[in-house]
């Protein structure tokens, strides 16, 4: 990235419930940048939200420094459920991208809500974030309505940014590269 402003932060990459998918916009991103950090998978527990925002907490632990947090899909409710128990941790802003709208029924194969609720995720949070964030979202999600990120975005405090029929923004909707991504992160590395 040219601004400066980004080499003097370090980007936390929050991947949602499958974790790190070697072609995913965030795990090419991560060998783009300069200091960069994602939260480790999970051995035990993989559905457990405490024990994810657990792992939010250990990797900022481990940050000195600023930090710019990108979160993707169910990372974005992570990072929403770090934000109402922690949030013990000044972050210089969040990209929230295709947050998974967790409250309503997904496709097949993935959780259900009786299993999210189960395993700590309902409600999502809706305080406002403690930082300045970004949600982007896609108007074709088949995880979440854009309606349902508008509401997301109004209740965290976080700009709101239509992306287009993208899908979810992974892969399987045709993303490897998603330059847009450093647009926002280094916006979102000189907002303090």
């Amino acid at each position: 990235m040219s601004n400066s402003n980004i080499t003097s932060a370090t980007v936390l990459i929050i991947p949602g419930l499958r974790e790190h998918v070697a072609d995913h916009w965030q795990t090419l991103l991560a060998q783009k940048l300069p200091r960069v950090q994602s939260v480790a998978p999970l051995e035990h527990d993989k559905l457990s939200c405490a024990a994810r925002v657990d792992a939010i907490e250990r990797a900022l632990g481990s940050i000195e420094g600023p930090v710019v947090v990108v979160a993707h899909s169910a990372g974005v409710m992570m990072l929403a459920h770090w934000a109402s128990r922690y949030a013990s941790r000044a972050i210089h802003g969040a990209l929230l991208a295709a947050p998974a709208d967790l409250e309503t029924p997904m496709p097949p194969g993935y959780p259900t809500i009786d299993a999210l609720n189960q395993h700590g995720w309902l409600p999502i949070p809706r305080s406002a974030l403690p930082f300045p964030s970004i949600v982007a979202a896609s108007s074709n999600d088949p995880l979440t309505r854009l309606a349902r990120a508008r509401e997301f975005a109004r209740a965290w405090g976080s700009r709101f940014v239509e992306l287009g029929d993208v899908g979810h923004l992974n892969p399987a909707s045709g993303f490897g590269e998603w330059p847009l991504a450093e647009t926002f992160i280094s916006e979102l590395a000189k907002s303090r």
